[in-house]
């Protein structure tokens, strides 16, 4: 669990050093981002036309295209090529019609009615269906995805008829519309909910269709035009191509290379780089990045299970210098997940720890750790330079840490399956404060990874 999330006084012991983050899309001249309902773009070739192909660069391989196991974030382009979702929502976090043209709640919102379009086919040719949207809802609950819990209080989707798909809830869940513009809410045919075959050859109703001879798995993604598909205007390209690339200076010698037409960055610090080879970088407040201390109650890490040790280590890291390693000049420093413009933030626990290597020494002393200890954390995701720079941090307070160097599909999964007592890692901000703690904070949440809860 973050032990930043703690507001009350006597749980200040309990919070860690973060920083808000800024997402950087470098997009090349006169191109723009333009998957499923983004602003259109141009061709890839930097002409005027729609048409011809958009060259997008990713930082992770897909782990699978099944859309019950549908990962989300740095895996969205693929979902959203070739699978619709059963709403979508606007750059504003406001819901719109997609798969779904109407929906509502009963009197207790723990029932959700959706009427779904009756003109929609699967790239198989067969067509779209309410019995299809529920299959799919409730794989997605039960088919093991990193945050298939997004739909725990879901206790059963059902076809009233085909245009009509009913939710039933144990509870309400006021971030369920939201969970339906992203992965728990791509639908696929029925016969493929549990399928395996499905994640390596998807069948969507989206607007493009994975071409299966033309992709290097691993390494580059194509996806042709669904000439079927209900929705033209999303189309803005013939074909896409996603290259992955996984280490920040192979990206920056595809930038410099004109190898893409649009990438996110993955060392902010190469941003300026970037912005020289003729590109454009249009920054957004989208993630924080922090050092999460996961193992609060010692399962793993004892010396982790002393509030005192968390305290030493959230006083052994110097926020500021982190940002500027890590953000490249477009970081904020912040003790908390929650941004400035949330109802949750409090602007006094960002000066609860400020740098002082002094006191997380005596605080580890007084632990029993006046030596140190030992920790292992993973290393990968963010530029070496900066796992250097957080290792030398807790070096200097008594701390060894012993790198695991992960790659970032095995980075996520082995974080959240609660390998590791404590780690550097950076996650979304959701729209909703709600959202946010369901996804991050709750027990049952996916990130909380240890699933520690604290009742007092």
């Amino acid at each position: 669990m973050y032990s930043a999330l703690h507001a009350r006084p006597e749980g200040a012991e309990e919070r860690t050093m973060m920083f808000k983050i800024q997402k950087m899309a470098v997009v090349g001249i006169a191109a723009a981002l333009a998957l499923t309902g983004c602003a259109a773009g141009t061709t890839g070739s930097g002409g005027d036309e729609e048409g011809d192909t958009l060259r997008l660069g990713v930082v992770t391989p897909v782990s699978s295209f099944a859309a019950w196991q549908a990962r989300w974030a740095n895996e969205s382009p693929y979902m959203q090529a070739v699978y619709d979702s059963l709403l979508t929502a606007s750059p504003e976090n406001e819901i719109e019609a997609n798969l779904a043209t109407k929906w509502e709640y009963n009197d207790d919102n723990t029932e959700l009615t959706l009427t779904l379009r009756d003109d929609v086919t699967f790239s198989d040719g067969s067509a779209l269906t309410a019995e299809d949207a529920a299959a799919s809802l409730l794989g997605f609950r039960d088919g093991g995805a990193s945050d298939s819990t997004v739909l725990a209080s879901v206790t059963d989707a059902t076809a009233v008829d085909a245009t009509t798909l009913k939710i039933t809830l144990a509870e309400p869940n006021p971030a369920l519309l939201t969970y339906l513009t992203q992965n728990a809410g791509l639908v696929a045919p029925a016969e493929l909910a549990g399928d395996d075959a499905a994640a390596t050859k998807p069948v969507g109703s989206g607007p493009y269709v994975l071409d299966t001879d033309a992709t290097v798995v691993g390494s580059s993604y194509v996806f042709t035009k669904n000439e079927d598909y209900w929705n033209p205007d999303r189309q803005h390209y013939d074909e896409l191509v996603l290259s992955v690339y996984t280490d920040p200076t192979a990206l920056l010698n595809a930038v410099q290379g004109k190898q893409v037409d649009v990438t996110t960055a993955l060392d902010l610090t190469t941003v300026p780089q970037m912005e020289a080879a003729g590109y454009t970088s249009y920054p957004v407040d989208l993630n924080w990045a922090g050092f999460l201390l996961s193992d609060r109650e010692g399962t793993v890490t004892p010396a982790l299970g002393d509030v005192k040790v968390r305290q030493a280590i959230n006083y052994a890291l110097d926020r500021d210098a982190l940002s500027d390693a890590i953000g490249g000049g477009y970081g904020t420093p912040t003790a908390q997940i929650f941004p400035t413009f949330s109802p949750s933030y409090d602007e006094s626990l960002d000066a609860l720890y400020a740098y002082d290597p002094e006191k997380a020494r005596d605080l580890l002393a007084e632990a029993g750790y006046a030596d140190g200890f030992e920790v292992t954390m993973p290393r990968g995701v963010f530029p070496a330079a900066s796992f250097t720079l957080l290792g030398d941090q807790l070096a200097q307070v008594g701390i060894t840490v012993n790198w695991d160097d992960v790659q970032l599909n095995d980075y996520i999964s082995n974080l959240v399956g609660g390998k590791y007592p404590m780690s550097f890692f950076q996650l979304q901000q959701d729209p909703s404060d709600w959202q946010l703690a369901q996804f991050q904070i709750a027990p049952t949440s996916t990130w909380n990874t240890f699933h520690v809860s604290t009742p007092e």
